[in-house]
């Protein structure tokens, strides 16, 4: 069974954060740029991109490319979205945001099992007026 990133992203962009269990598996680990140490499990990866959604809720992913090789999957998108929510300690901004980012995932069984995700943060602190 292939994973499910239209579901994934689908839900993103809802602000569904249960659209993950369709796509990693429970005991996923995450490599998240910015964030020293990994994230394990899917709990704590949907706490985080809880966060993420609280901060932006009218965010908007596209996947521009995807490739898939093996057990590999290397994908690129980007994404568009309004500050309306805190984003840890910064209070909203109402800015709006344009990033990009790559992710690399390792899939067994259909699911994610690890993922390296890279996003531009300090373009995007800097559209939000902190850098």
């Amino acid at each position: 069974m292939p994973v499910q990133y239209e579901t994934w992203v689908d839900g993103l962009n809802r602000g569904d954060v249960s659209a993950a269990d369709a796509a990693f598996a429970p005991n996923c680990v995450v490599h998240l740029t910015g964030v020293p140490q990994p994230i394990s499990g899917i709990e704590a990866w949907k706490d985080a991109v809880r966060g993420f959604l609280t901060a932006f809720p009218d965010i908007h992913f596209t996947v521009d490319d995807q490739i898939d090789s093996g057990d590999r999957v290397a994908m690129r998108w980007h994404a568009r979205a309004t500050h309306t929510g805190p984003l840890g300690p910064l209070p909203p901004t109402g800015r709006s945001i344009a990033i990009d980012g790559l992710v690399f995932d390792r899939i067994e069984n259909g699911m994610i099992v690890e993922r390296w995700e890279q996003l531009d943060q300090t373009v995007m602190l800097q559209q939000l007026g902190v850098q």
